[in-house]
């Protein structure tokens, strides 16, 4: 059945200029040490120097998922459900997803992503290149805490979709944004998501594993400098979002790779003592000092199976590239 009305549906559930996130970015800046969430890393901007990155020959893991997916797409294929709707986490330009289409044939396409208006103008497009599928974007900061919601739920309902399974698919590694307990929270709440609809459904996600520190760290310190662009685009946002006064030119990208905690880490350095200012409050930075804005945690394939297992999923499989770089998992609800 072609599905004619080629304006996709949009549910916008986060505003990013709202109130709520000025208490958040403050509590972080006060810390010791000081920290920035790094979904403030994807505004319009970001979510387009982050796209770069994902060209640059350092930074590995679009590609090889890519591969992965290419290479084992027919296995997955068989392992998923059919006519699923398709919740893609993180969505930003929708390309992933949309290069499994003629392999997992959904029967709705939901992407959820914090940067709104990106998503808005990618979702246009891709409706346009695919008027046969119904889809619903979700502009909503899962981070926080990820469920569908009343209008997802609604709309779904309205198109006899209420009771198809459904393939939450989270790829990128980003779930390595998230310390080992938020990451389990969420997966619990893509459980509870996936286990709300028909039969089959469960959970599609990409995870990357621990590799030597000389592969980890030029993926996150390019030579061209644009993962450093975007880096500091954050104090861009966090300025307008807080009203703050970040000067971007006197901060310093640093990533490095931490071993005890299996995890890359991206901070921003003052390139000399400084004080920040926003209404009603300041930060003062020794020269040196650093700011955390993201985290992104490396995994061995047996001790993410064992997360999804206590998330409430089912015995897991995964599949992965000649390297045993990066590994897509298919988790049952």
């Amino acid at each position: 059945m072609r599905y004619t009305d080629l304006t996709p549906h949009f549910v916008q559930l986060h505003q990013v200029q709202a109130g709520e996130a000025r208490p958040e970015l403050i509590d972080g800046l006060l810390d010791v040490p000081a920290r920035i969430a790094p979904k403030f890393l994807y505004d319009a901007l970001g979510s387009r120097l982050f796209d770069a990155i994902t060209e640059l020959p350092e930074y590995y893991p679009t590609r090889t998922e890519a591969a992965v997916l290419a290479q084992h797409g027919a296995s997955i294929a068989r392992h998923t459900p059919d006519n699923a709707v398709m919740i893609d986490l993180g969505a930003g330009s929708c390309a992933k997803a949309a290069r499994l289409f003629p392999l997992l044939q959904p029967s709705a396409y939901v992407p959820v992503d914090i940067s709104v208006d990106y998503l808005r103008d990618t979702l246009a497009a891709l409706q346009q290149r695919h008027p046969e599928l119904p889809m619903l974007g979700l502009g909503m900061d899962f981070s926080a805490r990820f469920a569908l919601g009343r209008e997802a739920t609604a709309w779904l309902a309205g198109r006899a979709l209420a009771e198809q399974p459904r393939l939450v698919f989270y790829p990128g590694s980003s779930i390595g944004n998230f310390t080992p307990d938020e990451a389990l929270l969420l997966l619990r709440q893509a459980h509870a998501v996936c286990a709300a609809g028909g039969a089959g459904g469960g959970l599609l996600i990409g995870v990357d594993r621990v590799k030597p520190r000389a592969v980890l760290e030029p993926a996150y310190d390019d030579a061209l400098g644009v993962t450093a662009a975007f880096n500091r685009n954050l104090l861009l946002h966090v300025n307008r979002v807080l009203g703050a006064d970040f000067a971007p030119a006197a901060w310093q990208h640093v990533g490095l790779y931490n071993a005890d905690e299996s995890r890359i880490e991206m901070h921003l350095q003052a390139r000399g003592a400084q004080t920040v200012r926003w209404p009603g409050g300041e930060r003062a930075f020794a020269d040196g000092e650093r700011l955390h804005t993201e985290s992104s945690y490396k995994w061995e394939p047996e001790d993410f199976e064992a997360l999804l297992c206590e998330a409430g999923f089912g015995p897991a499989r995964h599949w992965t590239d000649a390297k045993d770089w990066f590994s897509v998992f298919w988790a049952p609800a």
